[in-house]
């Protein structure tokens, strides 16, 4: 946006306006003095929440006067911004800082920083509360706005959080592997069936941008717009989450197939298997590997991707299995009824997932998709578990903000030789 310094000083003399916000820079000693810390997080927010927009450091607002900023203070400056970004804003707000040579009013050029923040796909909050752009100022949202804004950027929206657009992408970033395994065979249109697939969407100013769902399946690097959108798995010796006692770790990243099978590799990997020899030799595994893919598959496809920055996390112990997934459960859903009931916070998410054929390493995992839309993937967790180890696994819903499943080992006093 405003790529040329041509272009960017032309803006610049037009004045401010929603798209962009100038702000002068002063530096007291090796720190920024001005802008004030939360004055520019409350600018920055409220482009976010509003509209692309740019933020030019080193320009006066009031005149236009390129002032500039000193090179040696580019580096602190870009700390300053990145900070504030980060810890002043809730969730923290994603930009790029471009260093530009502009002409002040004698013709001197002068560097500047420019910083572009996309429109978000989430609601933040800065020092000053929820501001949205209107102009060339900020104001507060009041509570209806606030609402329809929380509304049209969550899962509550008529469109689901999986069919908005992402900011920022293109077709380009949608790889052409991936996406040609949902586009059939005999797809001659192939952005026309992106479209309808909801991989692609059109934005309101007629730009092309890659969806939610479309990132998560069809891009290799998920997590560089969606932050959190992975795997974490650690294997730890003993019993208990402490990082010295740490076996083996991974981070499960790409598209959702390939974090699935991943972590469903990671927990076979790991895993003890006992035996015993009599009458016949009997293999006891610690976990039924159908109820971890069974499990993260749920825990893949129902997350809430909307909560910025979290991300699924697969925990092995020597006497347990435990799968934190983001987000409450889904519409009226509860503990108690998840083995009754069907319910997708991500429909599309689901719909891709059943698309996509399931790889079987182990021929333990009995899927011939990745989705089958049954509903029986709970079931199926709960009977195998209590195959294996004798024990009911067990669902909990922590601060109502993320689900745990804990699936209990089978122990060595079921076999009595180990392998593994």
């Amino acid at each position: 946006m405003f790529d040329s310094p041509e272009e960017l000083s032309r803006k610049i003399r037009l004045g401010e306006d929603t798209s962009l916000e100038c702000k002068a820079v002063i530096f007291k000693g090796h720190r920024v003095s001005e802008p004030a810390r939360d004055g520019l997080a409350d600018e920055i927010a409220a482009i976010a929440n509003t509209a692309e927009g740019v933020v030019v450091l080193g320009v006066d607002d009031k005149t236009k006067e390129v002032l500039g900023v000193p090179v040696a203070g580019f580096d602190v400056l870009e700390r300053f911004v990145f900070e504030l970004c980060s810890d002043s804003i809730t969730p923290p707000v994603l930009f790029r800082s471009y260093r530009m040579e502009l002409p002040d009013s004698t013709g001197n050029l002068r560097p500047i920083l420019k910083l572009e923040v996309p429109r978000s796909l989430f609601v933040h909050k800065s020092p000053g509360g929820y501001f949205h752009r209107q102009g060339s100022s900020k104001r507060e949202m009041q509570p209806g706005m606030l609402a329809r804004l929380f509304q049209q950027r969550s899962q509550a929206r008529l469109i689901r959080f999986d069919e908005q657009a992402v900011p920022e992408t293109t077709l380009g970033d949608l790889d052409g592997d991936l996406r040609r395994r949902f586009l059939g065979a005999h797809s001659t249109e192939e952005v026309a069936t992106l479209r309808k697939m909801k991989l692609l969407t059109r934005e309101e100013a007629g730009n092309e941008r890659a969806t939610v769902a479309g990132i998560l399946l069809c891009s290799r690097s998920p997590e560089r717009w969606l932050p959190g959108a992975f795997v974490e798995a650690v294997r730890y010796r003993g019993v208990k989450q402490d990082s010295n006692y740490q076996i083996d770790a991974k981070r499960m990243c790409g598209p959702l197939d390939q974090q699935i099978r991943e972590a469903v590799t990671f927990a076979h990997r790991n895993m003890s298997v006992y035996a015993t020899k009599q009458p016949g030799r009997v293999e006891i595994p610690q976990y039924s590997i159908r109820a971890v893919f069974e499990a993260v598959v749920n825990a893949v496809a129902h997350r809430d991707y909307s909560i910025h920055g979290s991300k699924i996390r697969l925990f092995l112990f020597d006497d347990r299995l435990e799968l934190y997934s983001p987000g409450p459960l889904p519409n009226t859903v509860t503990i108690e009824s998840m083995a009754l009931r069907q319910s997708t916070r991500n429909e599309l998410i689901t719909s891709l997932l059943a698309r996509c054929p399931a790889e079987d390493p182990t021929g333990e995992v009995g899927r011939q998709f990745y989705m089958e839309k049954r509903g029986d993937g709970v079931p199926i967790i709960l009977a195998e578990s209590r195959r294996v180890s004798g024990r009911d696994p067990a669902y909990r819903l922590i601060d109502d903000a993320e689900l745990l499943l804990t699936i209990h080992a089978a122990t060595a006093l079921q076999g009595r030789e180990e392998r593994g």
